[in-house]
């Protein structure tokens, strides 16, 4: 009897720890499109870098200031959630972690591939799909191991 209540207290400890990782209302259908779209406008910014100054600065200023207005709305909506990268989280959402960090460094090489190849429009556009699917399928990856993570954890 008392290895069984040992059992459900771990178990329900198992559950406290993984709920900032799993209880999370679901993402909005525009948020990968956004952040792709912020992504490539911090791109294309640069198309003033050596023409503008002002418009640059300006540019780069506002699509801070969009970045930090979505970061305080962000935490409002989901709270203290972990980001990638913060905590420990339950090893299904460890490996959706993982896939995350390695596809950061990857976006980044292509993008500036097509920067190199095609100059900022072409960087733009490439930072806005590959951004925008990576975030698509990440979010998709991370609500399945949440699923999976609650399913193991009831």
């Amino acid at each position: 009897m008392e290895s069984y209540d040992l059992a459900e207290q771990l178990k329900a400890a198992e559950r406290g720890a993984a709920a900032p990782y799993v209880d999370y209302p679901p993402t909005p259908w525009w948020y990968a499109p956004s952040v792709g779209a912020w992504v490539a406008a911090m791109i294309g910014a640069f198309t003033w870098w050596r023409e503008n100054t002002g418009a640059f600065v300006g540019s780069l200023a506002l699509l801070l200031a969009v970045e930090a207005l979505f970061i305080v709305w962000m935490r409002r909506r989901h709270g203290a959630l972990p980001m990638p990268g913060k905590g420990t989280p339950p090893a299904e959402i460890a490996g959706v972690w993982r896939g995350y960090a390695i596809a950061l460094p990857v976006i980044a090489l292509l993008v500036a591939a097509a920067w190199w190849l095609g100059g900022v429009p072409a960087a733009a556009v490439a930072a806005f799909v590959l951004v925008t699917a990576g975030l698509a399928v990440y979010e998709r990856r991370y609500a399945l191991a949440a699923a999976e993570t609650r399913a193991r954890l009831r």
